[in-house]
């Protein structure tokens, strides 16, 4: 009897020891997945406008110009536009989501800007350089920049960018 118990005890050990090594495991694989296709939702007249005016105010300012990222950075930017349409709100909700999705592919710092009713790229721009903290973003230390340019049921533009610099 004795010899039963003691095989059973060492039996469920294994078995907590086993699900424990699992949940480790698990909590480990930081990757967030994102739906790449979400890309090709993005208005990329406006998006491309908007990084020319970004990139000619960068170099006025003595900045490197950024690189666009077509897909992890627009697929999360316009996820997030998304869900500003949806809810109706303009936020950076669920920034860390998007900020960990990007670090989980090389980048060692993430921002965001965001806008909503803005009728040009220019517009948006000016709108953001007259702000001092998305001022400070469009002269950050970034080397890439995805883009979520959605237009609603209303008529009216949402705005995700994200800035990031790869490491």
């Amino acid at each position: 009897m004795r010899t039963k118990t003691l095989t059973l005890k060492m039996i469920a050990g294994i078995f907590i020891l086993t699900i424990l090594m699992a949940c480790t495991i698990n909590q480990n694989e930081t990757e967030i997945p994102i739906d790449l296709s979400l890309a090709d939702q993005n208005d990329w007249a406006i998006s491309n406008d908007i990084f020319y005016h970004i990139n000619q105010y960068r170099k006025s300012q003595g900045k490197t110009i950024l690189i666009k990222d077509p897909l992890y950075a627009t697929a999360y930017a316009v996820e997030h536009s998304k869900y500003m349409i949806k809810t109706q709100t303009i936020n950076h909700h669920y920034f860390f989501i998007r900020k960990r999705g990007l670090m989980d592919i090389g980048a060692s710092h993430v921002s965001e800007n965001i806008a909503y009713a803005y009728s040009s790229a220019e517009s948006v721009v000016n709108a953001w350089i007259k702000n001092d903290a998305h001022k400070k973003t469009l002269q950050g230390d970034y080397s890439h920049i995805g883009f979520g340019v959605l237009k609603s049921k209303n008529g009216r533009y949402y705005y995700t960018t994200l800035f990031y610099k790869k490491s």
